[in-house]
């Protein structure tokens, strides 16, 4: 039996590291070795993730489940980081 299928479909990449950016930004690194930036500010607009307009919650993040983890269970599908996230080759941190 496969370990990454739920369902009967594999599941992407998780989550292996996290840094928080300026600007409402991620660092991820996920578990194939694609490192991207997910731009977090579009969440801000949703009741759930207000909270994470207060910079130091928004700098608490971390990895939990594969997926992405701030304080009062606030947290984010790690499908979805990575569809909606950008490579960051050439970026600057």
């Amino acid at each position: 039996m496969q370990e990454n299928l739920m369902h009967g479909e594999p599941l992407g990449p998780r989550v292996a590291k996290v840094l928080p950016m300026d600007d409402y930004m991620l660092h991820l690194t996920f578990t194939n070795g694609d490192r991207r930036i997910f731009d977090a500010k579009p969440l801000l607009s949703f009741e759930a993730f207000k909270p994470l307009e207060n910079g130091q919650l928004f700098g608490s993040v971390k990895v939990a489940y594969g997926s992405v983890l701030w304080p009062n269970d606030i947290d984010y599908c790690p499908d979805t980081l990575y569809a909606e996230s950008k490579p960051a080759d050439g970026l600057r941190r």
